[in-house]
């Protein structure tokens, strides 16, 4: 089990930001998750990765692809206090859900 959480890079988040939007993405998207997988993966170290996207369709078409696999997923926008625009997409969680299942919506992209 694992959970992929991919943020966008064209945005210019400033590290403290980026922190809290992967962290908002992956509550999300584990609420989302069923209550057996949310177990496994609790239980078993809570596996997370950080990836990147480049734009915001980027992430909505993953969002899309996570939607057809059946897998657990959440799109984060930003409220607009500090450094970003209200609204504005920040990142996507994809999982928690078996790690072929994440791989195969979030398989081809790179390291945040």
């Amino acid at each position: 089990m694992k959970q992929v959480i991919v943020a966008r890079a064209d945005i210019g988040m400033g590290e403290g930001k980026l922190a809290a939007q992967v962290a908002h993405a992956s509550l999300q998207a584990y609420e989302e998750a069923a209550p057996p997988d949310q177990r496994e993966w609790k239980g078993g170290g809570q596996k997370k990765v950080v990836l990147q996207a480049n734009s915001e369709s980027d992430l909505f078409e993953l969002a899309d692809t996570a939607r057809v696999e059946g897998v657990p997923n959440a799109i984060i926008r930003d409220a607009g206090h500090t450094q970003l625009e209200p609204g504005t997409v920040t990142a996507l969680a994809v999982g928690p859900a078996p790690e072929d299942a994440v791989d195969t919506v979030t398989g081809d992209l790179q390291l945040y």
